[in-house]
């Protein structure tokens, strides 16, 4: 998508960058610098008038406050002066912005949210942020570029770089690359990660440290976000410093005749030499939370917000808790510095039908799409086993869809109907459900780049593109929290939802909305007055996201077929009431397989019932090393507790067929370590896994269960599965030292890998009779020869 660069009103920077500006007299001020380069010098005269809290116009130039904000908005404010007690006299230096490249590879579209919060911020500061998606790479070229480069840089799956870097992490790592290479390039670089996965922040260091080693340096030091405890905690204050650090580089790479220049211009502006009041103090600092792309009325929005609970009482306040609805002080009392409002840049007008049909076959996917019918479902575990497992058969036998075991697949899946129910109620839009969504950029947005979301068909229905498209159960952010807060009637949910994105309510925002997961619906609910336009969701929700899921056969032993197994997610949402929710696509799942389910005491699950196969929409997911190892000879184990051990039993179906077809081939010994809360209520392919050891496709079993009690083992049961490890812990060490084994963990990320990770260090350590940090370094060697590997969420 080509970013809107519809012309607009004002003169035109060398640079392409529009400056807009009248002096006091009404004439353009400015001109040309002995470089060619456009600079402007503008006085702007305020007066605050504190009596009433807002901005009024200087009684000696007569401008009007929206003009003077918009004007402050176009440019950097490279400098501000106060000239006296009464008028306070603001000389504004503006030069040419100075570029830098910002690039950002994004899978869910949080980095992209952060480049172009970054792109905004930078004018404020006098730069031009040249922002492209790294899958852009006719937009741009490291090899030649001059200027400072800014990465945002998420991490997917297993510590691996998102989808859009693909095509540029091959690129740089093409081994015939010179080490100088991009010797030239001076970069920073905001990785974003989650820290409950071991790969924690890979995608950004797999970057930056490629980077590093074809000679670039960095400008800025390297930030790793973590979104278990907050990506804001590092992202905003990365940002913060991101200015003076470009600053910097500039400085340091500027011609002693452009300081020179930059001198000259500065001796212009007139030089506070009063000594600033306390008042003065209150009154600079409020300029800096102005909302510099407001108009009217609004510039003086920040500067009111301490009077919008002044006439409540605080020792009311103080009774109560805090909680999504309300703040406690010291937060429902301060002062608040808020984001700046995002600029709208969608004007979205709903059309009728008239006739038309829609195809599902319009859900954006990077990859093909297929879809299949479910041909078989199984409840795997008992009705009073505390999650609920089913296992799915999809039938891709007509379809050019290929797999191996190992592999991981996307489900397509849709938001729950109810949910879309909801939204469309309260935006009063559910009579205009079948209407055709029409979108087109607005020609006044303010918004760098903008452009149409992708992920959205064009002129499809409002029901397909709140069903199909958009993530309606994403955290809001609190740029959305911000955009909301203007859609808002009530002065008290406004100044809450205020709090709630600002930085002093950053602690009542992780533990209201980030940790408690609410989403748009919830604070809908909690917030009645809040009416927003259809065009913000279409602007802040992400992309509806695809579902991963582990292959759970072998095509060799299933032909035509493809099994995976699920938990039914559910949970219990309590924002502002306590409402039982499923997962997006397992929830969906659930509900789509109820006609044809087999229950867990049905013996034979060869015979499905008989109705209606449902269908579903799948795709490939290509990017997978979580394979058996090429030559069977080679030994593996296998660590998987609960759903985890769905690859496995594919592994283990595949082995077997490869044993029919090679009877005097040698295989070398398979462990698998599986662990379930109870043994007779979520044991897991028990039958399968007796057959498979009963054969001698596994040749060791080894079953731990949490929560049964221990009925006579002498040292105690092995509860959890680095339990079992532990007790075994010669033979894993034989295996994966002595033997060049692999070993393979696939299930829970929060807590079982990191346990099992320890475990091994614990088992090297002791084994080996070496120190702990030469166990991890011997991790870290398999797993960059990749006999290490992990498939966990």
């Amino acid at each position: 998508m080509v970013p809107n660069t519809s012309p607009k009103r004002g003169s035109k920077g060398a640079l392409g960058h529009r400056v807009r500006g009248r002096d006091a007299g009404g004439q353009d001020a400015g001109g040309a610098d002995r470089s060619g380069r456009r600079v402007q010098l503008r006085t702007l005269v305020l007066r605050p008038d504190l009596s009433c809290g807002s901005w009024g116009p200087h009684p000696l130039t007569n401008v009007p406050a929206p003009q003077v904000v918009e004007a402050l908005s176009i440019a950097a404010l490279s400098c501000f002066w106060i000239s006296s007690c009464n008028y306070y006299s603001y000389s504004i230096c503006l030069e040419v912005m100075r570029r830098f490249l910002l690039l950002y590879a994004t899978q869910r579209g949080q980095a992209k949210a952060i480049a172009e919060e970054i792109s905004e911020k930078a004018v404020t500061y006098g730069f031009s942020a040249d922002l492209h998606c790294i899958s852009e790479s006719d937009k741009y070229d490291l090899k030649t570029e001059t200027a400072p480069l800014v990465m945002v840089v998420s991490t997917t799956g297993n510590g691996d770089p998102p989808d859009t870097a693909r095509k540029f992490v091959k690129a740089i790592q093409d081994k015939t690359l010179p080490p100088d290479f991009l010797a030239h390039l001076r970069y920073g670089l905001l990785g974003l990660g989650d820290s409950e996965y071991t790969y924690f922040c890979n995608g950004g260091k797999v970057i930056d440290k490629r980077l590093q080693e074809l000679g670039a340096q960095r400008f800025y030091d390297t930030g790793h976000a973590d979104d278990c405890v907050g990506l804001e905690l590092v992202v905003e204050p990365w940002i913060n410093g991101l200015w003076a650090a470009l600053e910097k580089h500039f400085l340091l790479n500027r011609g002693r005749g452009d300081m020179n220049e930059t001198l000259t211009m500065a001796s212009h502006a007139s030089r506070r030499t009063d000594p600033m009041t306390p008042e003065l103090l209150h009154v600079e600092s409020q300029v800096g939370l102005l909302r510099l792309d407001d108009s009217g009325g609004k510039a003086a929005e920040v500067l009111e917000q301490n009077a919008v609970n002044s006439g409540q009482s605080s020792t009311l306040i103080a009774d109560f808790e805090a909680s999504l609805t309300r703040s406690v002080p010291p937060l429902s009392q301060a002062s608040l510095n808020i984001p700046s409002l995002p600029p709208e840049y969608l004007e979205v007008h709903l059309e009728e039908a008239l006739g038309q049909e829609e195809s599902h076959a319009s859900v954006s996917s990077a990859d093909p799409v297929f879809h299949v019918p479910i041909s078989k479902a199984v409840q795997l575990t008992a009705n009073d086993a505390v999650k609920t497992t089913l296992l799915i058969e999809l039938d891709i036998s007509k379809t050019d869809f290929s797999y191996q075991p190992g592999d991981a697949f996307n489900v397509i899946c849709p938001n729950s109907d109810s949910e879309v129910q909801f939204l469309l109620q309260r935006l009063q839009l559910a009579d205009r459900r079948e209407h055709r969504v029409a979108m087109t950029i607005k020609a006044d947005t303010r918004k760098k780049g903008a452009a149409l979301p992708q992920h959205v068909p064009e002129r499809c229905s409002l029901q397909f593109l709140l069903t199909w498209c958009l993530e309606i159960r994403a955290v809001p952010k609190k740029a959305f929290l911000r955009a909301l807060a203007d859609h808002t009637g009530d002065s008290v949910e406004r100044r809450r939802l205020q709090e709630l994105c600002s930085r002093q309510g950053a602690a009542d925002y992780s533990r209201f909305v980030r940790d408690a997961s609410a989403c748009l619906s919830d604070l809908l609910r909690a917030f009645p007055s809040c009416q927003p336009p259809l065009g913000l969701l279409l602007e802040h929700l992400p992309k509806l996201q695809p579902r991963l899921y582990s292959c759970a056969s072998s095509s060799l032993f299933h032909p035509g077929k493809l099994h995976f197994i699920f938990n039914i997610v559910e949970f219990l949402s309590n924002t502002t009431e306590v409402v039982l929710r499923r997962g997006v696509c397992t929830g969906w799942l659930a509900t789509l397989v109820e006609s044809i389910l087999q229950p867990y005491t049905c013996t034979n699950h060869a015979d499905g019932k008989k109705a209606l196969a449902p269908k579903i929409f799948i795709s490939p997911r290509t990017t997978n090393s979580f394979h058996l190892p090429n030559d069977p000879s080679v030994p593996i184990i296998m660590v998987g507790p609960g759903a985890g051990v769905a690859p496995f039993i594919g592994f283990l179906q595949h082995r077997e067929k490869l044993r029919e077809r090679h009877a005097g081939g040698r295989f070398g010994a398979t462990w698998l370590f599986f662990g379930c809360r109870h043994k007779e209520r979520d044991y897991l392919f028990r039958d399968e896994l007796r057959h498979f050891l009963k054969c001698g496709v596994l040749t060791h079993l080894e079953v731990s269960f949490s929560r049964d009690a221990a009925v006579g083992e002498k040292e105690g049961p092995a509860r959890y599965v680095q339990d079992s490890l532990q007790r075994h812990s010669k033979q894993v060490v034989g295996v994966l030292l002595q033997e060049s084994g692999y070993i393979y963990v696939c299930g829970d990320a929060k807590n079982m890998a990191k346990d099992v990770h320890d475990a091994l260090v614990e088992i090297i350590s002791r084994e080996t009779g070496g120190e702990k940090l030469e166990a991890m370094k011997t991790l870290a060697t398999l797993k960059e020869e990749k006999r290490y590997l992990q498939d966990i969420w």
